[in-house]
């Protein structure tokens, strides 16, 4: 079975991954790490990040082992990824990594921005999370506050309403909705009921289509 969750910055569709990956035995890719992980190994050796040619170099030779998060997360990794998944060629480049990924025999789920739409298109299940701006940005207000960091809600919903309109501008995999995506509203979920409400979606699912099911 293949699960994709796509949804826009901080609309918990990581977390929702997470737990769907835990709940049916099944590796997770959080496709954001691989543009994370290309814009950091730019800033790393002093080039720009949107040098087209230095990007495709460094989206190459990534590997899915070898991410510490611990340097890839943030609003300023988050701002700068956003700007690499900008450039069509990078998105090309990581095309063929992110779909090897899902050729395992038992299945995988991937969240991301155009894993429904782009990179698993047949997936046996498609759930596009999503949630007003303004909740998307006290969460992640919240989340960076509980981690020690001094923030201003103004900066951080700004940062957000900025990534969104970059995401749903660019040319190549904009963000969007499979058109045979559910659409899951997290706005006034708590954590919780998103992950249960979400996995009612992939129930509902296999029960509707059991050759999609778990061995």
């Amino acid at each position: 079975m293949i699960i994709a969750i796509d949804g826009p910055a901080a609309s918990g569709k990581g977390t929702i991954a997470r737990r769907l990956a835990a709940a049916y035995g099944l590796p997770h890719l959080d496709t954001g790490l691989l543009y994370r992980a290309t814009a950091r190994a730019l800033i790393d050796a002093g080039s720009r990040l949107d040098e087209g040619a230095r990007a495709v170099e460094a989206a190459r030779a990534l590997a899915l082992t070898d991410f510490d998060e611990e340097r890839l997360r943030g609003e300023t990794m988050g701002e700068a990824a956003s700007v690499v998944a900008s450039l069509p060629e990078v998105r090309a480049a990581l095309l063929d990594m992110q779909r090897r990924f899902t050729q395992r025999p038992e299945g995988a789920v991937l969240d991301g921005r155009d894993i429904g739409t782009v990179v698993c298109p047949d997936a046996h299940v498609k759930i596009f999370v999503t949630a007003t701006v303004e909740a998307r940005a006290q969460r992640r207000a919240i989340e960076l506050a509980e981690r020690g960091v001094r923030v201003d809600f103004g900066s951080v919903l700004e940062d957000i309403q900025r990534r969104d309109s970059r995401d749903l501008a660019r040319a190549v995999a904009p963000l969007r909705p499979a058109a045979d995506a559910v659409i899951l509203d997290t706005t006034n979920l708590g954590i919780e009921a998103a992950v249960d409400a979400a996995q009612a979606i992939v129930e509902e699912s296999m029960r509707l289509f059991p050759q999609s099911s778990l061995p």
